[in-house]
């Protein structure tokens, strides 16, 4: 495979050169990694990388190619959304030469498809240790000598850019499940609708008091969770009734802010299948899937908040609840895909709660 000269330069000065595997363009982004072992297609299809320059830690990436896009319930069977949202990916190996039984193209042949830059043959150890020792920083992918400037995708509202344009229903279960849709995953849904749900998908600043359901769901997405003010407004009104709510990833973070508690932007981010959380007041260790860059300041809970698990790497949040209202939140994945499905049970909680609401109220 030939392959044509591309660079990495960090806002610190440090410039990486690799071999192009994608389209040859230059662009700016947050270079951030991720060091799970497998599931590229599902995070270069993941909205909350959207903005980001993708550094992939494993070394040999591209071997089980792309797969087919096969649609089921009205969404992509095997990936997370209905694009690619990461502005170039970096790695050091790359396979052209791909063997799997569902693969359809070479992931090169993917990005150029979606034209997204692709840089291997590059020193990621290296990099990863970087980014570790100084956090994240901004990159550029310079190709053909053309440099673009500096950019941090954090300063502009990303959940606006990623999420769906007009309400969306999915199914046609039992219990209705408004979903707030900030960069939604697509086995979110899936994890929904397994549960005899009609999904409810609506805009990220849509007027939740137009709609009729019987819980509340905030998905994950990208960027700063302060960029959504109509977001977090929304969310203060729906607390004052007492349907259940469910908040993953980014939701995390808007139900802190809206609760009033405060978020900060962690060094370099929690991006990986294997972080262990600890559920508060038990024993109970879970095997997490996580990709996000801020965090909830857990001292700024408060009162009628607490903390419901806390990552044992670095004792970050991970997740809250209220403590008498059906209101919940976690951090990480539990529909992670790819990654570990230890957490994958509070989707029943989630369903259990609105049973026990609806049931309180007379209406099921």
């Amino acid at each position: 495979m030939e392959s044509k000269p591309i660079k990495l330069a960090l806002e610190d000065g440090t410039v990486f050169t690799g071999k192009s595997f994608g389209h040859e363009e230059s662009i700016a982004g947050e270079v951030v990694f991720n060091t799970a072992m497998t599931g590229y297609p599902e995070s270069l299809t993941d909205p909350s990388y959207k903005g980001q320059i993708l550094v992939l830690t494993y070394p040999i990436v591209g071997n089980y190619g792309v797969p087919r896009e096969d649609v089921e319930n009205d969404l992509y069977k095997f990936f997370e959304s209905d694009r690619l949202h990461i502005s170039a990916l970096v790695i050091s190996d790359y396979s052209d030469r791909y063997s799997h039984w569902n693969a359809e193209r070479s992931l090169g042949d993917w990005l150029k498809q979606h034209k997204i830059p692709g840089i291997y043959d590059v020193d990621t150890r290296h990099l990863t240790k970087l980014l570790r020792e100084k956090g994240t920083m901004l990159g550029k992918v310079v190709f053909d000598g053309k440099e673009p400037e500096y950019y941090d995708p954090n300063q502009d509202n990303l959940v606006a850019q990623v999420s769906v344009g007009e309400r969306q229903v999915y199914g046609n279960g039992r219990y209705r499940i408004l979903l707030i849709d900030c960069g939604v995953k697509y086995n979110i849904i899936r994890y929904l609708l397994q549960r005899d749900t009609t999904v409810i998908r609506v805009p990220w600043d849509h007027d939740l008091s137009t709609e009729d359901f019987d819980g509340l769901f905030i998905s994950n997405g990208p960027g700063d969770p302060k960029q959504c003010k109509s977001t977090i407004q929304n969310l203060s009104r729906a607390y004052e009734s007492d349907r259940p709510i469910f908040g993953i990833c980014l939701g995390n973070q808007l139900m802190a802010l809206a609760a009033g508690a405060d978020t900060y932007k962690l060094k370099y981010g929690h991006r990986s299948h294997n972080q262990p959380v600890l559920e508060v007041g038990t024993d109970k260790a879970y095997i997490t899937s996580q990709n996000h860059g801020f965090a909830i300041d857990n001292e700024s809970i408060p009162g009628s908040w607490e903390p419901l698990f806390i990552n044992l790497n670095d004792q970050t949040n991970e997740g809250m609840k209220h403590q008498s209202k059906p209101f919940f939140s976690t951090q990480f994945h539990p529909e992670a895909s790819g990654g570990p499905t230890d957490t994958a049970y509070l989707f029943d909680v989630f369903l259990d709660k609105i049973k026990a609401y609806l049931e309180g109220v007379g209406k099921k």
